[in-house]
Parts: structure tokens; sequence; C-alpha cells
């Protein structure tokens, strides 16, 4: 079931983008960002009150808040930086850089969180690795 939210996850993440530039335009990139995270809070908010998961707020540890809270901040600066480039540069172009977080995600899973590269996956990273820069390269 994961495989579905992935490719899931992946659509949404396309229509984000080809959205966001359209409606980007002639609006600063930090409201635009602004804006987006509320729509995302309310969304979210409302399906943790549909789901009845709202109970599970009592049970989270420091850690869980403490990396959660983090998580957050990094996503944040994310969309921030990645609104910022989309509203100068081609949609086309930034996400293709923007995806080189797949390679970065993978080494730091492999460095934090133990987890292994197989064969695919370090073929496959290359290849991303590679794309990334034939498309910075001038």
């Amino acid at each position: 079931m994961w495989k579905v939210y992935a490719i899931l996850s992946a659509v949404f993440a396309a229509l984000t983008a080809i959205l966001a530039k359209i409606g980007i335009k002639g609006v600063d990139s930090n409201l635009a960002t602004a804006i987006r995270t509320t729509v995302i809070i309310l969304l979210s908010w409302t399906i943790v009150f549909i789901a009845g998961a709202q109970n599970g707020i009592k049970y989270l540890t420091k850690q869980n808040w403490l990396f959660l809270v983090l998580s957050g901040l990094a996503t944040g600066l994310s969309w921030l930086f990645y609104y910022k480039a989309i509203s100068i540069g081609d949609v086309s172009k930034v996400t293709l850089i923007d995806k080189s977080s797949i390679v970065l995600t993978l080494i730091l899973s492999f460095m934090i969180l133990n987890e292994q590269f197989n064969p695919k996956t370090i073929i496959a990273s290359a290849l991303i690795t590679l794309g990334t820069f034939i498309m910075i390269w001038k």
C-alpha cells in the first residue's frame, strides 16, 4: 500500500508545482508560501479531526515534538526557497534540481537511520545526480 501512497504523493507534488507556478504570477513568493501553508494547516487538522486522531497529541514525547518541529522548520524553509525559485525560474528546471533531495535523503537515511542501499538504489541515485548536474550545467 505504501507504493500507492508514494505514487499519489508524486502526482500531487507534480500538480503542486504546476498550480503554484500559475498562482504565483505577480505575487510575492513568501506571501504565496504563507497562503499555501494556511491551506495545508486547515486541510491537515480537518483530516485529523475526521479520523479522530486528535487524542493522540497527549501521547507525543519530547522527542516526537522536537523532531516534528524540526521537520516542520525544514519543510517551511524548503517551501520558501522552492517558491522563490519557481517565481523566477522555469518549473521544469527548478523541480529537477529540487528533486535532487531524493539523493540527499538517501544519503542521510544511510548515515542517520542506518538504512541500507542495494545496487538498484545506488544506480538510481547516480542517475538522479547525473541528471541534476546536467540541469545546472550551462
